[in-house]
C-alpha cells in the first residue's frame, strides 16, 4: 500500500546507534578532562582549538532566542556621536 510504512524504527523511538556515539563521545571527554571531567576538557579545547570549539558551541545554543520571560526579543539601536551628552 502506498504511504504505508513497512519497516525500521517506529516513529519517536530513539536511533540506538546515535545514543551509543553519544555516550561513548561523552566517557571520552570525562576521561580526558582528568579531575575535572567534561567541563575541563571542554574548557581546554575552547583555548587550543578556538574555532571547532565555536562551531560545536554554535549547534549546541539555542536557535530561538527569546527575550525576557520569553516574551519578544527587544533591539535597541542607539547612535554614538563621541560626544559627552
Amino acid at each position: 500500500m502506498k504511504g504505508m510504512k513497512t519497516g525500521g524504527r517506529k516513529k519517536g523511538s530513539p536511533n540506538k546507534t546515535t545514543a551509543f556515539l553519544k555516550d561513548a563521545v561523552l566517557a571520552a571527554a570525562e576521561r580526558a578532562g582528568g579531575d575535572g571531567g567534561v567541563v575541563a576538557y571542554l574548557t581546554m579545547q575552547a583555548s587550543l582549538n578556538p574555532g571547532p570549539f565555536l562551531a560545536l558551541l554554535g549547534k549546541v545554543l539555542p536557535m530561538q532566542i527569546t527575550g525576557a520571560d520569553g516574551g519578544a526579543l527587544q533591539v535597541v539601536v542607539q547612535k554614538f556621536t563621541g560626544e559627552n551628552e
